[in-house]
């Protein structure tokens, strides 16, 4: 995430600390400290665990190896990083006792968490453009999106993720050799990272939701039309509306609560030249990663096949005998 920005004009953790007291170790044994330990911690388990589920689910069940799902693995194992590298380590940026750290592990630190959160993002956007070609062509379907064209999906946005925070990285280096000499390139990585991690992915996952949305609606009531009959009828389109409707509006309404309150506050600071409070900035970190908790959930506990790939994980009947091709129902 972009904590503060790169070039320390907000509440940059790292570029925070004053250097008296960098070595100094101050002790808070509050209940808000205790209560923060506790929730992020959970926080950090919650992740792993749900994504760790949806992985294993995916790589073991053969019933499960299809392009949708590889996508949605890709989404977990970006998910299942952000639980395992980046948010232990925001924990002790948000309520360490611990004042001192080092410029290089700060760096390194929010280049995992850039890469982690934008190929987050972006995965979701590729699973969009899935269920666009699902639903609004289905006739074409199996033939654009198959095992390669998901690899190739997948790779690109791992490629845009790292490519971007190699960008942040090497612009604040660059701008710690020439100082303001510098201040334009900083600036402009400042601006071009969040339209590409996340203003472009979000627009694009609106417009093919949208398009989504009335496409099923169209069906749905040609569907009505075709049969135009019974009562009966009528009752079961308007519940395939309702039921398309509430899994959309699910889907985009998670994605925009958990990340759109982070970017809007980043991009006011950077627009405004002001520094955001850092309490306010932590707030919201943690309200983005609510996002890598709640993926699994939305995108794999919708489907029941996934719901008993999950109770035979967690039962340990996977680990009874070879269960790779039950048929999972």
């Amino acid at each position: 995430m972009w904590e503060g920005g790169w070039d320390g004009a907000g509440p940059s953790y790292c570029h925070s600390i004053p250097d008296k007291v960098s070595n100094t170790l101050i002790h808070t044994h509050s209940a808000i400290c205790v209560f923060l330990n506790i929730f992020l911690g959970s926080l950090c388990v919650v992740i792993v665990c749900g994504n760790l589920l949806v992985i294993i689910s995916i790589t073991y069940f053969k019933q499960l190896h299809t392009p949708t799902n590889y996508l949605i693995l890709s989404l977990a194992v970006a998910d299942l990083l952000v639980g395992v590298l980046v948010l232990p380590i925001s924990m002790e940026f948000t309520v360490s006792s611990c004042l001192y750290y080092e410029p290089l592990f700060c760096k390194m630190h929010v280049y995992f968490d850039v890469t982690l959160s934008t190929a987050s993002i972006l995965n979701l956007c590729c699973i969009s453009i899935d269920r666009y070609y699902a639903v609004c062509q289905p006739l074409t379907y199996r033939t654009e999106i198959n095992a390669h064209s998901a690899a190739v999906m997948i790779l690109v946005t791992w490629s845009v993720s790292v490519l971007l925070a190699t960008g942040f990285l090497v612009a604040e280096l660059n701008h710690e050799k020439c100082g303001e000499m510098c201040f334009i390139e900083v600036q402009l990585a400042n601006i071009l990272g969040p339209i590409f991690s996340f203003y472009l992915p979000m627009i694009i996952m609106l417009c093919i939701y949208l398009k989504i949305f009335l496409v099923a609606q169209s069906q749905a009531r040609s569907i009505h039309n075709t049969n135009c009959q019974s009562t009966k009828s009528g009752a079961t389109v308007s519940k395939m509306e309702r039921k398309a409707t509430k899994t959309l509006a699910t889907v985009m309404g998670v994605f925009l609560m958990c990340w759109l309150p982070f970017f809007l506050c980043y991009t006011f600071q950077l627009l405004n030249h002001v520094s955001v409070p850092v309490a306010v900035f932590e707030i919201l970190i943690c309200l983005a990663m609510l996002n890598s908790i709640l993926n699994p959930f939305i995108y794999a506990l919708f489907y029941s096949w996934f719901r008993s790939a999950f109770r035979m994980i967690i039962s340990g009947k996977i680990f009874q005998g070879d269960f790779s091709n039950t048929k999972l129902s």
